[in-house]
C-alpha cells in the first residue's frame, strides 16, 4: 500500500464479478494516470473473484483488498469503498466496465483545471457481454449554470445514470448521504452532487460500460433486494423513498432560497410522472402482504443480480 495519500482513489465494489474481473482490472491498472489507489471491495463473493482479487494485489502496492464477511448490500458495499479512500479524487468502478488508458489523466485534468467543477465523465460507448460496441452516448447531465437546471436534468430518467462513473471531488461527495438502499438511488446522489457545482463531460469516448444479463434488472421493486438481501420477497416502497429523500436532499444542500424552491416546484413534476408508480409500490405491496403476489421462490427468477 501507499505510504503517502494518492491524488485519485477509485472505489470497486464486486460480488461474483469473475467472467469480467481481469479485463475491468487491467483496464484500471493500465491507466497512463498513475497516482492513484484501487480499493477492492468484496462482498463476500462465492465465485473465484476473491482469488483473482488477490493475485492482483500481490502484485500491485496500489491495490486495497478488502473482503465483507457477508453480503451488506450493493450500494452499501459501494459507499464502504468511499469511506475507505483517501484520494483528493474519486470514481467508482464496475467490475464489468472498462476504462481507457487516458480516462483518469483527462478527467484529472478538467477538475485541476477549473474547481467549480465538482464531477467529470466522458463520453461512452455501450458494450455487450462480448465487448462488441452497441452504441456510443454523450450523456450531457448536470451541465447547467442553475443549480434548479442541473436537478431537473439528473432527475429525469432519460439517462442511465452512468455519470456516477466520473471523476468527483472527494470532498464534494463527503457532503453528501451517498447511495441509499433503494432502487434509483444513485440518480438522486447524482442529483445531490448536480446542487453543489456543475458536471463537465469529455467530448471523447473514454469509457466502455458493459450491458449483459447479470446487470440488468427485469423488475424496479425486486432490485431492492440487490441494496439489501433482506429485501428479498418482502413489500417495498422504491418509489416513495426516491421522493422523500429528493426532498431531504434539496433541504440539506446549501443553495439560495430560490433555488431550492425551483426544486421543490419540479417535485410536483415529478409526481405527476411517477403518481401512479407511486400508488403500483401501495397496491403490490398491498398484494404481497395478502399472499396474493407469490412467494420469493415464485419470483426468483427475478434476481437475475445474483
Amino acid at each position: 500500500m501507499q505510504n503517502n495519500p494518492p491524488l485519485v482513489s477509485i472505489g470497486f465494489a464486486v460480488y461474483n464479478g469473475e467472467p469480467y474481473l481481469t479485463q475491468a482490472l487491467d483496464s484500471i491498472l493500465g491507466q497512463t494516470f498513475t497516482d492513484f489507489e484501487l480499493i477492492i471491495s468484496d462482498n463476500a463473493s462465492s465465485d473465484g473473484t476473491e482469488k483473482i482479487c488477490k493475485q492482483y494485489s500481490a502484485k500491485d502496492q496500489r491495490i486495497r483488498y478488502y473482503r465483507n464477511s457477508k453480503n451488506i448490500g450493493g450500494a452499501n458495499n459501494h459507499n464502504q469503498t468511499f469511506r475507505l479512500a483517501r484520494g483528493t479524487y474519486f470514481r467508482w468502478a464496475a467490475h464489468d466496465d472498462v476504462c481507457a488508458p487516458e480516462l483518469i489523466t483527462e478527467c484529472v485534468a478538467v477538475l485541476d483545471r477549473d474547481p467549480t467543477i465538482v464531477l467529470c465523465y466522458s463520453m461512452l460507448t455501450e458494450i455487450n457481454e462480448a465487448g462488441e460496441a452497441i452504441k456510443t452516448v454523450s450523456q450531457q447531465r448536470g451541465l447547467a449554470a442553475q443549480p434548479h437546471q442541473r436537478f431537473r436534468e439528473l432527475a429525469s430518467r432519460e439517462h442511465n445514470c452512468e455519470a456516477t462513473y466520473g471523476l468527483v471531488r472527494s470532498a464534494v461527495l463527503a457532503k453528501t448521504r451517498l447511495q441509499q438502499n433503494y432502487t434509483d438511488a444513485d440518480r438522486t446522489l447524482l442529483c445531490e452532487l448536480g446542487l453543489h457545482g456543475r458536471f463537465y463531460e469529455i467530448p471523447e469516448l473514454l469509457f466502455y460500460k458493459r450491458y449483459h444479463p447479470k446487470n440488468m434488472y427485469k423488475d424496479w421493486r425486486a432490485r431492492m433486494a440487490w441494496f439489501d438481501p433482506g429485501f428479498k420477497g418482502k413489500p417495498v416502497f422504491p418509489y416513495w423513498m426516491q421522493f422523500f429523500d429528493y426532498l431531504n436532499t434539496i433541504r440539506r444542500v446549501p443553495i439560495s432560497r430560490r433555488e431550492k424552491s425551483l426544486c421543490y416546484a419540479y417535485m410536483f413534476y415529478w409526481l405527476a410522472i411517477n403518481g401512479k408508480r407511486m400508488a403500483k409500490d401501495v397496491f403490490v405491496a398491498f398484494l404481497m402482504m395478502a399472499h396474493l403476489a407469490g412467494s420469493p421462490d415464485r419470483n426468483k427468477d427475478l434476481y437475475n443480480w445474483e
